[in-house]
């Protein structure tokens, strides 16, 4: 296990290189001079220089390619040009905001997703298999911003059940007790973590029911009921740990889509997070932030692929990394 991880770990360092290089270039070859952005017209041109020699916009672009490598190493991202703070400082402000939506997100996702594809399999062709069929379908198709722009329709302007946008109360939120802040925020959280999390607990389902019709069918489950054990047990120990190789894969695959998703969910929601920062700093090209960003990208989604690795091994013993 531990030459497998270090392989992985190995593989790393070019990938980030790759990522970090691909944006770089993509942004030095979008349209229009990223100095022009922060500038008026009262601007003067003593003003227009210093800023631009400060943040390094006067030099050639493999010259700040190399600048920013060097960077990389000590894992410094440098200065925002649009915000004038530290990149490290203003990820650290909106990722654990992105993070809670996700943690949110997958409690959505893979509890109500494994439960109902459970069902589902072990009650095959029944009419709750058949209308769990489709409603999954329906939502599994359905694109997430609309699906958040239908929660607020309904829930805030309609019935005034839930905050429509931001993480917490804008007035009230600073006069309120610690007990009171956690709901306030909690409440915040259900729309956009409902909003994302809808369509891939209905993919989840369905890979979920697959997986579990096929293995109710294996041998051993004959064999497990052939001994008398109850049916309540051979579904709980012998079919579901073995279903669940499919999801374990999913769960690697959904951290990078939690990021990507949670771009147009924050943009609808208002939710201070990586992704509308990521979203503001591209339409002004903030090189500094948006390298920051797509790295720690990067990062999530390696750590989410070992992640899953590793739950491989501890769902199915017979699986081994040597």
């Amino acid at each position: 296990m531990f030459k497998y991880l270090l392989r992985k770990l190995l593989l790393v360092l070019p990938l980030l290189i790759g990522v970090v290089t691909l944006v770089f270039f993509l942004i030095e070859l979008s349209p229009g001079d990223v100095a022009d952005k922060f500038f008026t017209p009262e601007t003067t041109p003593e003003v227009r220089q210093q800023i631009i020699a400060k943040y390094g916009l006067d030099k050639p672009a493999w010259f700040r390619y190399l600048l920013l490598i060097k960077n990389l190493a000590v894992l410094e991202f440098g200065t925002s040009i649009a915000h004038g703070r530290d990149v490290t400082t203003l990820i650290w402000e909106y990722l654990p905001n992105t993070l809670l939506l996700s943690s949110v997100t997958l409690l959505v996702i893979y509890p109500v997703g494994i439960a109902l594809g459970t069902f589902q399999g072990v009650r095959q062709g029944s009419l709750f298999d058949s209308t769990a069929s489709v409603v999954s379908l329906f939502f599994y198709s359905m694109p997430s911003f609309w699906l958040a722009l239908m929660l607020q329709l309904y829930f805030s302007y309609r019935f005034d059940l839930l905050p429509t946008s931001g993480m917490h109360d804008p007035v009230e939120y600073d006069y309120m007790t610690r007990p009171e802040q956690i709901v306030d925020t909690l409440k915040h959280i259900i729309l956009p973590g409902v909003a994302m999390g809808v369509a891939s607990a209905a993919g989840a389902a369905r890979y979920m029911r697959s997986s579990i019709l096929e293995v109710i069918r294996q041998d051993f489950v004959r064999t497990a009921r052939a001994k008398g054990l109850p049916e309540s047990t051979v579904i709980r120990k012998h079919v579901i740990r073995n279903a669940m190789l499919p999801i374990v894969t999913l769960l690697g695959l959904s951290l990078p889509f939690l990021f990507s998703g949670s771009v147009l969910i924050e943009i609808v929601f208002a939710w201070p997070g990586m992704g509308r920062l990521i979203v503001n700093s591209i339409f002004s090209q903030d090189t500094p932030v948006v390298i920051g960003c797509f790295f720690v990208f990067t990062l999530m989604v390696v750590i989410g692929n070992l992640i899953a690795d590793i739950s491989y091994a501890l769902v199915d013993p017979r699986i081994k990394y040597d």
